[in-house]
């Protein structure tokens, strides 16, 4: 049986490996919020997660990836920002932000607020 306030990690970071970036939109009306966040792997690739959270703090529609280094997770993000430009105008775009970091007790970390 499903706790209602269990909460899954998006991402998780392992022992040795760190955040190295956290991109967030401005909010979009009856959409929410569309979120990449990327980490640096042991061996010095990248692993990076982007979805949806919705107004009401559900997240949904994932894509995840990897690249060989930091320096190619901005065309990671480049690529995504064109498309949600050409979605939503051009004011929307990931801009860097706070991940929004929680414990797997559902502790808040982070306050996951745009820079």
């Amino acid at each position: 049986m499903k706790k209602e306030n269990q909460i899954k990690a998006v991402m998780n970071i392992e022992k040795g490996e760190e955040i190295i970036g956290a991109w967030i939109t401005p909010k979009i009306p009856e959409i929410g919020f569309y979120k990449l966040l990327a980490k640096q792997k042991k061996d010095g690739s990248c692993e990076w997660v982007h979805f949806i959270q919705r107004i009401n703090g559900e997240k949904d529609s994932f894509f995840r990836g990897e690249v060989k280094s930091k320096e190619e997770i901005e065309k990671v993000v480049a690529g995504i920002n064109a498309a949600l430009s050409k979605t939503f105008g051009i004011e929307c775009k990931l801009k860097l932000g706070n991940p929004g970091v929680y414990s797997l007790n559902g502790r808040n970390l982070d306050n996951g607020s745009v820079n």
